[in-house]
């Protein structure tokens, strides 16, 4: 039987007290090496996984502005990578500009597709061209290489315009073993358990999309379910919630906290707001600095900083770890 949510908040261990055991506690930044930019909620699916509860209806927007005071903030740092997501970020009506921005500062830009969108209607077509024109790496959510598994997280008929996109994308360069043209594809489990091995995982996905559809793609990474937003109400109605947490809390990897991607990444909402990470975002966790908003950016007060943490930091810490970029830990 699952207990009620108050009787977990006294029976699960608080995160920052695992970290105290390691000596990792307060956890703090290091050096910025990635800008993962919210560019808004609205998308053009509904994944029943989905941390950032996105959907069409939704109407949270980045404006021009707001892009513009995140460029002036990137041109401060040193910082490689901007991580572009959603939503779905080329919803966002500066997309390509943005894009494009980005590119003249000569960092590397990651965005996070869908994949459906490039069908979503004629305006998105073209996108794989856009995409290597600015040798954008693209990286895409596919929860499996079948099409039951897929459409029940992501929605009916999902499966095949996500191939279909994943073809479109490898005619112009993607995915190829000696392209510079990242393609790289994302696995979340499709219930409340843990992924298994991403590297025993990114062979089958290999294998089977290779054989069955033509598809070849440069990496794969296994990303842990958050028990946060759309998620953590299905494990709520699944009676799931308890056996789930117990099973972050026992799976915890000290080698996995060690390096979160929260120490290396500074998260930056839709409305311009700063965050450790885009988990913190979507609870409303801003960061434990003076420096909160893109309009008073200054890399000094943000470096060093005390990481938020909570329960939902399980997630990203359990087994071989969790991040943006696949496991954490070996």
């Amino acid at each position: 039987m699952s207990m009620h949510p108050e009787e977990l908040k006294t029976h699960l261990p608080e995160f920052s007290q695992k970290l105290k055991e390691g000596g990792l506690f307060p956890l703090k930044t290091t050096e910025l090496e990635i800008f993962q930019i919210n560019l808004g909620k609205m998308c053009n699916q509904t994944c029943k996984h989905c941390h950032v509860d996105a959907g069409p209806t939704r109407k949270e927007i980045m404006t021009k502005e707001t892009l513009t005071l995140a460029l002036r903030a990137l041109e401060k740092t040193s910082a490689r990578t901007v991580d572009l997501t959603g939503g779905a970020p080329e919803m966002n009506p500066n997309f390509r500009w943005f894009v494009e921005e980005v590119s003249k500062l000569g960092r590397e830009i990651i965005v996070r597709c869908n994949l459906t969108i490039i069908l979503a209607n004629k305006f998105y077509r073209d996108l794989p061209e856009f995409f290597a024109t600015h040798k954008v790496h693209v990286v895409s959510s596919l929860p499996f290489f079948e099409k039951g598994r897929t459409d029940k997280q992501r929605g009916d008929g999902v499966f095949e315009k996500s191939i279909e996109a994943l073809q479109m994308l490898n005619k112009v360069g993607y995915g190829m073993a000696d392209s510079p043209l990242k393609l790289d594809l994302v696995y979340n489990p499709n219930g409340a358990f843990l992924p298994g091995s991403q590297v025993e995982l990114e062979l089958q996905f290999k294998k089977e999309l290779k054989e069955h559809f033509g598809i070849s793609f440069h990496s794969l990474f296994a990303i842990t379910n958050m028990p946060i937003a759309r998620f953590l109400t299905y494990l709520f109605e699944s009676g799931n919630y308890s056996d789930y947490m117990e099973k972050l809390v026992s799976a915890y990897n000290p080698a996995a906290a060690q390096n979160v991607m929260c120490r290396n990444t500074l998260s930056v909402g839709w409305d311009g707001l700063l965050y450790d990470c885009d988990f913190n975002q979507m609870l409303e966790l801003p960061v434990r600095s003076s420096v909160t908003h893109l309009k008073d950016f200054n890399p000094g007060s943000l470096a060093g900083r005390d990481i938020v943490v909570g329960r939902h930091c399980y997630g990203c810490t359990a087994g071989s770890g969790s991040s943006c970029g696949g496991t954490t830990a070996s």
